[in-house]
């Protein structure tokens, strides 16, 4: 639970840090070489090494689920966190969609 909280903690201070950028629409002058590099990560984070981590995931779960060990809350968890790690692209394109509306 440590983890998802300074993750959640260093993904906000990143949003934030990012915000003026955004704000520009563009990215900042000498940004190119940081842009590709995230993008790389992005990709391999979301390819094989997330789908892998989530099959893992969701196996533990069945199998807690078939010796009847299940935490509920803990299930919730790793179907939520598959549901976010997925769909993060939506997610995003979705609140600049809305703030682009916004403004």
């Amino acid at each position: 639970m440590k983890l998802f909280q300074r993750t959640a903690r260093a993904l906000a201070a990143m949003a934030a840090l990012a915000s003026p950028a955004l704000a520009q629409g563009a990215d900042p002058q000498g940004a190119g070489p940081i842009v590709a590099a995230l993008g790389w990560m992005q990709g391999t984070l979301l390819g094989n090494v997330a789908t892998a981590v989530a099959v893992m995931a969701v196996a533990a779960v069945g199998f807690l689920m078939l010796t009847g060990r299940l935490n509920w809350r803990f299930g919730a968890t790793v179907v939520l966190g598959c549901f976010i790690l997925f769909g993060a692209g939506a997610i995003v394109s979705g609140i600049q969609t809305t703030t682009a509306v916004a403004r």
